[in-house]
């Protein structure tokens, strides 16, 4: 029975009527939204969205229009899937499952895709390249947009010495970054109150701008609040701190031996640490062609990380399936949905030519 009606829902898929159609459930906790176009090919864009601290719902209104980003996907004839995730923060372990979960449930609602894709902003650029490593057989291609791609215990140890270099120039201002306590919450009031320290000692932070390569104040108090919510939420999901400075040496400071002597040192928990491994380790070993998107200036997610994982995929003897291109904004993930678009052709047709596309600036 289950056979005839899995056929009969692939047979029904293929025959739909010209019109488009959006489809609001859930599978397990994870809400998900599919946009089919009336003009559809019978391709699929897997969408992956980034770090939220809570699940993100994705809005069980037909008439509310798709983000611009989101919307040239489904503009240029592709069935849109997106899943909110079943729970929120660094929920790599849980979204790749979900995001699987979705696919197979697209298969069963509308039949076999012609091609798969799959692309995701930030975090989600992250899951897109762990789903393209994990899982090949399952997409055609990818299309990170300003990912964090880095295997997590350098990612986010990035963000733990950030915090502990902040507090040699401005100690006690935010809570221990191994210990960040369970009510610590994101509020305009914490960000205003940071930034007005911030600014009030304007040599301190001169030299934090000139470390983190940050253009001003206000990415600079933003990032390192942000920064201290993450390893919050990390600490509680990896039951322990899972970042160890002990052996780091710190540069880049007009008195590197000041800040090397004043700089706090902690000890990583073992299972915290393999908690951050399981959650996620990257190889660069990829077999499907991924496209990479990323602005000259992001003060969250900087150029370095995905340069890491270009090389990463060098080592692994797949550099030439990633690529990786620019677009000249400042901010994370500051890409135009006209930028999405362009990328997402080259991509298509490095999928369709095995020509890949040129990387550098993307115009």
């Amino acid at each position: 029975m289950k056979t005839l009606l899995t056929t009969f829902l692939l047979f029904a898929a293929l025959a739909m009527p010209a019109s488009a159609k959006t489809e609001f459930g859930k599978l397990g906790a994870a809400e998900f939204r599919i946009d089919v176009p009336a003009n559809w090919n019978h391709g699929l864009v897997l969408y992956c969205h980034g770090y939220d601290p809570h699940p993100v719902g994705v809005g069980y209104d037909p008439q509310k229009p798709l983000p611009p980003e989101l919307a040239v996907f489904v503009k240029l004839g592709y069935a849109l899937a997106q899943t909110g995730y079943s729970t929120g923060g660094w929920a790599v372990e849980q979204a790749m499952l979900d995001i699987e979960n979705l696919r197979k449930h697209f298969i069963d609602a509308y039949g076999q895709p012609k091609e798969t894709f799959i692309t995701g902003h930030s975090m989600g650029g992250l899951l897109t390249v762990a789903m393209i490593e994990t899982n090949p057989q399952a997409y055609d291609a990818g299309l990170d947009m300003c990912g964090a791609v880095q295997s997590a215990p350098g990612l986010l140890s990035r963000g733990f010495d950030s915090r502990v270099v902040f507090d040699y120039y401005f100690p006690g201002l935010l809570p221990n970054p191994a210990k960040v306590p369970k009510d610590f919450e994101l509020t305009e009031q914490l960000s205003k109150n940071v930034f007005q320290r911030v600014q009030a000692k304007p040599q301190a932070a001169a030299a934090l701008r000139k470390l983190f390569v940050m253009h001003n104040d206000k990415d600079l108090t933003a990032t390192i609040v942000f920064i201290t919510y993450i390893l919050k939420e990390i600490e509680q999901r990896a039951g322990g701190n899972p970042f160890d400075n002990r052996d780091t040496i710190y540069t880049g400071s007009t008195d590197d031996n000041a800040l090397n002597d004043g700089v706090k040192r902690y000890t990583a928990d073992p299972n915290a640490i393999a908690y951050l491994k399981r959650n996620l380790t990257l190889t660069g070993h990829l077999t499907r062609p991924v496209l990479a998107i990323h602005t000259t200036y992001d003060p969250l997610v900087p150029p370095a990380v995905p340069n890491g994982y270009s090389l990463l995929t060098r080592e692994a003897g797949s550099g030439d399936l990633f690529v990786q291109q620019y677009v000249k904004h400042d901010g994370h993930c500051k890409i135009t949905a006209d930028e999405t678009e362009k990328g997402f052709q080259e991509l298509k047709r490095w999928k369709d030519t095995h020509q890949a596309p040129k990387a550098g600036w993307l115009q």
